[in-house]
């Protein structure tokens, strides 16, 4: 029994001390959700507060945005009435401009009109008068207009021809100003040397001896020479020179060469002479060509548009001369003058510098081909496809009056080259001599009263008696002269005979 009161009484403590134990913690527990919902109400209080002064402060924030806007709206409404209240008027002010401008229209309409009336009814009444005065006078207009230029010209016949020649000599005179300020400019700008070179024809020997070698057993040596250059060699009491004679400067030029290779090398036989006469050709072939590739670059002429063959041929002026000048170097002093007046004149600049650099190509062939070197030289161009123009330069500087500006440059320049001091090296006694061969020659025919050498012996003017031959005689003439001058006379190029048949009647009135 006792064990069992004893499970009995601890059991009954074990449960007083369990309730005892909840009713401690439930009211702990109850404390606890006291204090925290206390809490909780305290937050949500100063939250409630809180949103409702953010509220406020944004209901007042509003209200401004509100009333700004109103304001600004406001001022946007005034200024637009402002600009529609300008808009109006400006319309208003158009409005009435538009009205002048119609009333303007139309008056000057109306005063046209009237004017255009006026104007036939003036026109009527003159055609009209005319009539009337056709009648009285029994002439219509153009013969009235007529009688009155006649009667005018009668009765001012002096005073017109006066006024005519005072004009005519205004003009040459301010002609001639002109043209000698142009030249002037461009033989300044083209001072040149006078220093020109020539071709050689003879040969310095190192001693007496070499002549005999030249000669060679039995002559061999100087036939075979001759044969293959084409020139004839004089070797005679000259000490210490061979002479080289031929028409031809290039085959003496071809000579002059070989025979210098056959003094240096020593050997001096047919066949080393065949040799040597072929490595000269090559050589100046490559010199023509140098030398014509360096006349276009100096002229700044590309060559990309020039055949080599022609500038091999231009190359080949470097061993012509002409009355001592060389014509190479000539021919580039015309270039440059041309340009330069052409540049004056406003005349085309590629004409004129390639007309002056070739006007004289055809003296690069006329030794080796039939015909005068301004025919030869303008059909050369043609062959290498020069245009017209440039071509005609060959032939218009030998024309009394040449066709083309530019023509007339390249004659003047011409003409300024080779006749400057120092370009020709004629001596005076041989420049006479052949001015007096060219008179007497034109003088020994029946019928020539005067006879004038000029342009340095290129042309001869033959004045001769109209009473003792006619036109077909004095045709027969000139062609009998210009045959008796190439038979009997050296000279270089082509001479003209110009023949002047004139009668003059000559009348006094006393």
């Amino acid at each position: 029994m006792e064990p069992l009161t004893g499970a009995l009484l601890a059991l009954v403590g074990a449960g007083g001390g369990a309730a005892a134990g909840y009713y401690l913690r439930d009211k702990k527990g109850k404390a606890m959700v006291g204090s925290a919902e206390a809490k909780a109400q305290e937050i949500l209080k100063q939250a409630e507060e809180k949103q409702t002064d953010v509220l406020q402060k944004a209901k007042e924030k509003a209200i401004k945005i509100l009333e700004d806007a109103r304001l600004e709206e406001k001022k946007s409404l005034e200024e637009l009435k402002r600009e529609q209240m300008a808009l109006a008027e400006r319309e208003r002010e158009f409005g009435k401009k538009l009205l002048e401008i119609d009333a303007a229209k139309e008056k000057t309409t109306k005063t046209l009109e009237e004017a255009e009336a006026l104007k036939a009814s003036i026109e009527a009444l003159k055609a009209e008068q005319a009539k009337n005065l056709e009648q009285i006078a029994s002439l219509t207009r153009d013969q009235a207009l007529q009688k009155l230029m006649t009667l005018t010209e009668e009765q001012h016949a002096d005073a017109l021809a006066s006024r005519i020649r005072k004009l005519d000599e205004q003009s040459a005179e301010e002609i001639d100003r002109r043209a000698k300020n142009v030249l002037a400019v461009a033989i300044q700008r083209q001072a040149s040397s006078h220093v020109a070179e020539t071709t050689t024809t003879w040969i310095e020997l190192p001693s007496e001896e070499m002549k005999g070698r030249i000669i060679g057993k039995e002559g061999r040596n100087i036939k075979a020479i001759e044969l293959l250059t084409g020139c004839e060699l004089i070797v005679d009491e000259t000490p210490g020179i061979v002479t080289v004679s031929g028409f031809s400067p290039i085959r003496r030029q071809v000579a002059k060469r070989a025979l210098s290779k056959l003094l240096a090398d020593g050997r001096i036989h047919p066949g080393r002479i065949e040799e040597c006469v072929e490595e000269a050709k090559k050589e100046l072939a490559l010199d023509m060509k140098k030398a014509g590739e360096d006349a276009l670059y100096e002229l700044g002429i590309s060559t990309a548009g020039i055949d080599p063959k022609l500038i091999q041929i231009l190359g080949r002026l470097k061993y012509r001369t002409s009355y001592g000048q060389n014509a190479l170097l000539h021919s580039m002093e015309v270039a440059k003058l041309s340009t330069v007046m052409g540049e004056e004149l406003g005349a085309d600049l590629m004409v004129c510098k390639k007309g002056g650099l070739f006007h004289d190509i055809g003296k690069a062939v006329d030794h080796d081909m039939q015909g005068s070197h301004p025919e030869l030289g303008y059909q050369i161009m043609k062959k290498f496809g020069f245009p017209e123009e440039i071509c005609y330069q060959s032939i218009g500087h030998h024309e009394d009056k040449p066709k083309t500006l530019e023509a007339v440059i390249v004659k003047a320049a011409d003409a300024i080259s080779g006749a400057r001091p120092g370009a020709r090296k004629d001596s005076l006694e041989y420049y006479v001599k052949r001015l007096e061969e060219l008179e007497r020659v034109a003088t020994s025919f029946a019928g020539v009263e005067k006879v004038y050498a000029i342009q340095a012996g290129r042309e001869i003017r033959v004045f001769v008696n109209p009473k003792v031959l006619d036109d077909y005689g004095s045709m027969q003439l000139a062609r009998e002269i210009a045959a008796k001058i190439e038979a009997e006379l050296k000279h270089p190029g082509e001479i003209r005979v110009t023949l002047i048949r004139e009668t003059r009647v000559v009348e006094y009135a006393r």
